[in-house]
């Protein structure tokens, strides 16, 4: 093992993915010396085992599903889809999970790329040690930047490991479709896997403790129209069930319910939750506890460190790649105001300088057949925040959802703040309304009157004039 000389940067951020990268490209842009820190694939979680292998996986699912409500088509795309193909092409959109792209975009900002597992080792210093052992210090003259993401968490279940288990990035990441699967959880990625891996031939049997059902951080409906375009799809869904105990018998798991059932598979999948990825990363030099959280102000400045930010995922305000890439904006700004002795107008919510979106209006898409999206809290979310608030429902049935299929079926929820008359919160559910999130996004982070939104016209025929009929059910009830 070799030391090297220490070097000094004007930031250090730990972990290349999407959130590391453009911290470094905010910091970057303002003349800030930057190095980044990176122990895997440059380009993160999100490239090479989440967002894109999944949505990858996803697309030629939903784009048969579309195709099959529409007469001229549907006779066309009854065949199973070609998982070979698909599975090929998720290997083209991961870039066969190597990084030279990355790296090069990385080299192309003008920020040092430092391979290797980086620590804090005391205020403004982050030591790497390198793939061969060799150990770097480099010291940040005004901020570290922590963007290590998160992980999956396993529970503590007899067996699990020696099972050998899935967890999101062997779901996105298979070679081929298992012939039975495990699904265990309700959330996001068990529903899209689920969705995913049914149609690629797998028969999917979901485990989903407690009786919320499917999305459950999601209005209510929007479970309850998966759930029901799941179960037709093929997919067993059982609710109420906990897993006990798991074990993989000459390569077959089992799986042992709280009910004493016995349920064998050839994979299964735990998507119970995320942990953060701080547990080796030196926190405890710093005063932190490792493996927690990090509590951060708006400008995502870790609380009681005035040179330490943390970025993404590991702060637990919004666990998404676009809001841990807003969060990466927002950080940049904050770190070269400072550093340049601008201040920064703490009392301005909606400056530069602020994460604001993180408390209030966080946009989200599940890409299930149907799609269900939403921005803002849900109605019981904001009657728990003390909102006085009136939700307004109706079915997605305009001009433009039934041109886009036969038969289709979405449901639309706007909730209104009844005393300053502006929308806190819409969810919709139904496909392809993964695109429409964006109008309910500005209208939640505007705060756009209720009576200013009668006055943006939703283009006909597309499935956008729901909010015409939101609109009008708000009015005239």
């Amino acid at each position: 093992m070799t030391q090297s000389d220490s070097l000094t940067y004007d930031v250090v951020v730990i972990g290349a993915g999407p959130v590391g990268e453009n911290v470094a490209d905010r910091t970057r842009a303002a003349g800030l010396s930057t190095a980044i820190v990176e122990s895997e694939l440059v380009g993160g979680e999100c490239s090479y085992w989440a967002c894109m292998p999944s949505k990858a996986l996803l697309r030629p699912v939903i784009a048969r599903a579309d195709a099959r409500r529409l007469p001229g088509l549907a006779r066309s795309v009854q065949e199973p889809l070609d998982a070979a193909s698909v599975l090929s092409r998720r290997d083209e959109f991961t870039s066969h999970w190597k990084d030279d792209g990355q790296v090069q975009w990385v080299e192309g900002i003008g920020a040092d790329l430092y391979r290797g597992q980086g620590r804090l080792a005391g205020a403004r210093t982050v030591e790497v040690t390198g793939p061969d052992g060799t150990r770097r210090t480099l010291t940040a003259r005004h901020a570290v930047a922590v963007c290590t993401g998160s992980a999956a968490a396993l529970p503590p279940l007899p067996g699990l490991a020696e099972a050998r288990p899935w967890t999101s990035r062997e779901a996105t990441s298979a070679k081929s479709a298992p012939g039975r699967l495990l699904v265990v959880g309700g959330g996001v990625v068990a529903v899209e896997m689920a969705t995913a891996w049914q149609a690629l031939g797998s028969r999917v049997t979901m485990l989903v403790r407690g009786d919320g059902g499917l999305l459950a951080r999601m209005e209510p409906f929007a479970g309850e129209l998966v759930a029901e375009a799941l179960t037709e799809a093929g997919v067993d869904i059982r609710t109420g069930v906990s897993v006990e105990s798991v074990t993989r018998e000459n390569g077959t798991v089992v799986a042992v319910t709280d009910a004493g059932d016995r349920l064998e598979a050839d994979e299964i999948l735990f998507a119970t939750g995320r942990e953060p990825r701080t547990a080796d990363i030196g926190l405890e030099t710093v005063g932190l506890e490792p493996g927690s959280w990090l509590e951060v102000d708006d400008s995502l400045r870790v609380t009681g460190h005035d040179w330490l930010y943390a970025v993404g995922d590991v702060n637990h305000r919004a666990l998404l790649t676009h809001q841990g890439k807003y969060q990466a904006r927002i950080a940049g700004a904050a770190i070269a105001a400072r550093a340049s002795g601008v201040p920064i107008l703490e009392s301005d919510p909606w400056g530069a300088h602020a994460a604001t979106a993180d408390h209030d209006a966080v946009p989200q898409v599940v890409f299930t057949d149907p799609e269900a999206a939403s921005v803002g809290p849900t109605l019981a979310e904001a009657e728990r925040a003390g909102h006085r608030v009136r939700a307004v429902d109706v079915p997605i049935a305009v001009a433009g959802s039934s041109l886009y299929g036969d038969g289709y079926k979405g449901r639309a929820r706007m909730v209104v703040d009844l005393e300053d008359e502006i929308v806190r919160g819409v969810t919709f559910v139904g496909p392809g309304v993964g695109e429409l999130i964006h109008s309910a996004t500005v209208a939640v982070a505007g705060r756009v009157p209720v009576s200013r939104l009668w006055h943006a016209v939703p283009s006909y025929p597309t499935i956008s004039e729901v909010w015409l009929r939101l609109l009008e059910a708000y009015r005239d009830n």
